[in-house]
């Protein structure tokens, strides 16, 4: 791994524990003087018998070693809990205030920004990569402190006792350094190989499980199973082909420093001193109570250096996300003067140099039903979602009411622009709250209001709890009903403009028409836009913008496009193939259920 990013990773996790810092370093310190203290003891032993071996008793000297030994020992203890504790309030609180942090950050960012599979991206930085971080600010930096602390007091001790037999006690830890040294020179060399073979597993296994039904309808199973099997096989030669060099290493080094070798490296090495009076034998004592302590320490080091590496890669996506562009805020925020949606030359790319809107005018006026159609992938929902400023369009405006919705404050103009998508998102909490969403203090009985408007009241009320249950708890809601519950919510918030983004079009036939009724309710009196991906749903729409490559290529009413003979007359023969309708018929779609924004446009100018 090159230096530069390694570099950037480390100057990440010390950016974002700037704020604990001084509190981690106490942590250091007090965990270092722990690490001192824990030798003491060992000491104490070596100290007590050559006590004894001069042939004094148990007298008051004694008696001082083991009271210095266990007065150590029990300082080692409380200064380390200190440690630890006080290493554990700095995660609690550097963990608050990044996920306050977040979260602030969050409300700021553009709506659109939600719409392009970032929740694993926000859910890894609120859950995983802090609990990465967790471990490296709450024991990694305690555990590297006592790994470097601990030997190296040991070592200058034991050198006083012995330089000779420190040597010799050093030498599995010098061979355990070297064979470390050639793991890490291995380690990542095969890795583009190993995730080049996981990837043709997770193919496998997707291809396999989506396909489940077609391959047992056609009596392939065995065919699929064995791409499976060989994918996996192929995984497992080239997962061991690049470890198994490293993984040898490791065991190397891993028994060197192992205790029952260290243990006869000591007693070799002191037994020979000894044999040539370099030592005397009491002096070989703390080796063997120390020399098996040494190296633990050591592979702890090792492990913490690891955690620190993964949570330095945590904080890296932490702060790449608490880096999220921003929606500008106005300093004051302008009020529009009606519902009047205007579209002036809208240039929009969510990739920088692929427009994916080109130059697009129209205006939508209060009271009418503007429907949006096309090709997939021509730009409809995007510029739908202009309108709520999802993103900032890159050329033109969008204004509503006169304003440009740039200079409108968020929650203004949320208050201004409502909008129902296919999926309707509702919170864990009660019924109440979902609905009185837009606004929190409304009454009790303008919630339920809203709720029959909606036609969703009758489900609400026989809910376990009515409308205190809580959604995913004792709320368990139908598609169609959350719908219902989520046009109840932008009810009572009295929207003047709704997008509409063919909210029924998953819907079965009974809660399609249920909730069709609810939004020709919502739409009464409102600018409404459409996204419609069913052309025999817009037939009655004011105006019909047909877009093709980010631009529009046709408007008018259904008749006059339908004449026209150009991509909507496409469009319609292809959802329509060999079948004629007259306009009456096309208002009330099959079944002869009045679709959504044909109802809605009957309704649109009814004063609210």
């Amino acid at each position: 791994m090159s230096r530069a990013p390694a570099t950037a990773r480390s100057r990440d996790f010390r950016v974002l524990t700037d704020p604990v810092r001084p509190a981690l370093l106490t942590a250091g310190t007090l965990q270092a003087v722990a690490a001192v203290l824990a030798l003491v003891p060992f000491a104490a032993v070596y100290e007590l018998a050559g006590h004894f071996l001069d042939g004094s008793g148990a007298d008051g000297g004694a008696w001082t070693i083991v009271g210095v030994a266990a007065g150590a020992a029990v300082a080692q203890f409380l200064i380390g809990s200190a440690a630890v504790a006080v290493s554990h309030r700095a995660d609690a609180d550097l963990a608050l205030a990044l996920r306050r942090r977040i979260a602030d950050r969050l409300r700021g960012v553009p709506l659109g920004w939600f719409t392009h599979g970032t929740t694993g991206t926000v859910q890894a930085a609120l859950q995983d990569d802090l609990d990465e971080m967790h471990y490296a600010v709450a024991h990694a930096r305690l555990d590297l402190t006592a790994a470097m602390v601990a030997p190296a007091a040991a070592l200058i001790w034991l050198a006083t006792v012995s330089w000779q037999l420190t040597l010799v006690t050093l030498v599995p830890t010098a061979v355990f350094m070297t064979m470390q040294r050639a793991v890490m020179a291995r380690a990542g060399g095969g890795a583009p190989e190993v995730a080049a073979a996981m990837r043709s597993v997770h193919s496998a296994v997707v291809e396999f499980v989506q396909g489940i039904a077609v391959v047992k309808l056609f009596g392939r199973t065995r065919q699929a199973h064995r791409r499976f099997a060989e994918a996996a096989d192929d995984y497992h030669r080239t997962f061991s082909g690049v470890n198994a060099p490293v993984l040898r290493l490791i065991s190397l080094g891993t028994a060197a420093v192992a205790p029952v070798t260290v243990l006869t490296v000591v007693l070799l090495g002191g037994t020979g001193l000894v044999a040539a009076d370099v030592v005397r034998p009491v002096d070989v004592l703390p080796f063997v109570l120390l020399g098996l302590g040494l190296t633990a320490p050591i592979q702890r080091l090792g492990q913490a250096a690891g955690s620190m590496r993964s949570a330095q890669a945590a904080a890296g996506r932490v702060r790449e996300l608490l880096g999220t562009p921003e929606l500008t805020v106005p300093d004051t925020s302008r009020v529009p003067a009606d519902g009047r949606v205007e579209f002036d030359g809208v240039t929009f790319a969510h990739t920088p140099g692929v427009p994916v809107l080109h130059e697009v005018s129209a205006v939508l006026e209060p009271g009418t039903l503007t429907a949006l159609v096309g090709p997939s992938g021509a730009g409809k929902s995007t510029l739908a979602t202009l309108a709520a400023r999802f993103h900032d369009v890159d050329g033109g405006a969008v204004r509503i009411g006169g304003a440009d919705v740039r200079e409108i404050a968020p929650t203004d103009l949320y208050r201004q622009v409502g909008f129902v998508f296919q999926d309707a998102p509702l919170l864990r909490t009660t019924v109440t709250d979902n609905i009185r969403l837009a606004r929190p203090d409304a009454a009790d009985e303008d919630v339920r209001e809203a709720a029959r408007a909606a036609r969703v009241h009758d489900v609400l009320a026989a809910l376990p709890r009515g409308y205190d249950s809580v959604v995913g708890d004792d709320a368990r809601l139908s598609g169609g009903e959350a719908q219902r519950l989520a046009v109840a919510r932008l009810l009572l918030a009295d929207p003047g403009v709704l997008i509409l983004d063919e909210a029924t079009a998953y819907a079965d036939p009974d809660s399609e028409a249920a909730v069709q009724r609810s939004l020709s309710r919502l739409a009464a009196g409102r600018t409404v836009l459409v996204v419609a991906h069913r052309l025999a749903t817009v037939t009655a729409a004011h105006q019909i913008l047909v877009l093709d490559g980010g631009r529009i290529v046709e408007r008018g009413t259904h008749g006059e496009l339908f004449a026209a003979g150009g991509l909507y007359r496409r469009l319609w023969d292809a959802q329509q193939p060999g079948r004629e309708r007259d306009l009456d018929r096309e208002e009330t779609g099959s079944g002869g259920r009045t679709t959504t924004t044909a109802a809605a446009a009957r309704t649109a100018e009814v004063p609210r």
